[in-house]
């Protein structure tokens, strides 16, 4: 694909394929991006647009990026598409998260299998039939990846939503009822915890046949604490930011075995 509306760079990226890696870690806030690229070899800022911040180095030997995509899934998508077209084809998104199952407290990590899609940005992709599920091989990395760290993981189907506050505040939206009553139902079905963006991440990846997968770091869990069971809190995604760069590590090295 050829960049749009601007003849030379990614016109919100505003890099070039020459900029970036073919492996790119993403996340959300753009001020993560640096301890990020801390785990890469001969780390150096890139550029800085809007939410997008991205340095490149190396691992294994070979180019990678991270690339903060902001906040929810329309954003994310730009993020993806552009560097879809400088030639990136394997993602890890590191975020944050809520927890949602009874069992996922705050401190612990959740890899994603699949997203449910109650945001926006993929319907203009696929059908609503269509599920969001992340790649095997990325999932697999990111479980051998974890079994190294001290630190609880998780492994199962993400939420993912537009509004961060009709999840913690429904009672306030016209809408409140049925959001309380799906966010009921996805529990009951299994869901770990809720994000924003890993929806659109799985989708998008699939529709241009790139690989794709998430972790999760979970700060609290809003389930428990309606219960009345402890809530401890955590915003310490380092955990989550060394299994990802070992993940994305293992990917490399596969690549390599199987070119």
């Amino acid at each position: 694909m050829s960049t749009v509306y601007s003849k030379d760079k990614e016109f919100h990226l505003r890099i070039t394929e020459e900029d970036v890696g073919k492996h790119v870690l993403l996340c959300g806030d753009p001020a993560r991006c640096e301890t990020i690229a801390a785990q890469f070899d001969d780390a150096h800022f890139v550029s800085s647009n809007r939410e997008y911040t991205i340095y490149t180095g190396t691992m294994e030997g070979e180019k990678v990026s991270v690339c903060s995509h902001g906040i929810g899934g329309p954003s994310t998508a730009i993020c993806l598409e552009e560097l879809i077209h400088c030639g990136c084809h394997t993602f890890i998104r590191v975020g944050t998260s809520g927890g949602m199952a009874v069992d996922v407290k705050g401190g612990d990590v959740v890899i994603g299998t699949g997203a449910i899609r109650m945001e926006g940005t993929t319907r203009e992709y696929a059908p609503i039939e269509y599920p969001a599920v992340a790649d095997w091989k990325v999932v697999n990395a990111l479980i051998d990846a974890a079994k190294g760290f001290p630190v609880k993981a998780h492994v199962g189907v993400l939420q993912c939503k537009d509004s961060f506050y009709g999840q913690h505040d429904p009672s306030t939206m016209p809408v409140g009822y049925e959001l309380k009553d799906k966010w009921n139902a996805w529990i009951e079905c299994g869901a770990l915890a809720s994000e924003m963006e890993s929806a659109a991440l799985f989708i998008i990846a699939a529709v241009r046949r790139v690989r794709a997968g998430s972790i999760m770091t979970v700060f609290a869990n809003q389930t428990r604490r309606e219960l009345g069971l402890d809530d401890p809190m955590s915003m310490d995604s380092s955990q989550a930011i060394a299994i990802a760069a070992e993940a994305m590590r293992i990917l490399i090295r596969q690549d390599k075995q199987e070119a």
